[in-house]
């Protein structure tokens, strides 16, 4: 079953290649969305896919940039239709 999920992550997370790592790990993967930077210095991502592809694309996300994110918050969302992922500004 889809699902999506839009994550906020704070800490040091821009300017340290965290899109760019992101859209990385997201090849190969079967999810879709998009990440970004925001204006008050955090990144939100939105990922789309089955649940336990989201689930293991956070998961991958939050080891590889573990030392520069200090929190995050998960919500759920309804899935948007995208058809990859991508850096959006």
């Amino acid at each position: 079953m889809p699902c999506a999920k839009k994550v906020l992550y704070h800490g040091q997370v821009q300017g340290v290649g965290f899109r760019y790592s992101t859209r990385h790990i997201a090849q190969g993967r079967s999810v879709v969305g998009y990440v970004r930077n925001l204006t008050d210095g955090r990144v939100e991502l939105l990922a789309e896919g089955e649940e336990a592809e989201v689930n293991g694309f956070l998961q991958a996300v939050q080891s590889q940039m573990a030392d520069y994110i200090e929190g995050h918050t998960i919500q759920d969302v309804a899935p948007q239709g995208g058809t990859d992922f991508k850096i959006v500004p």
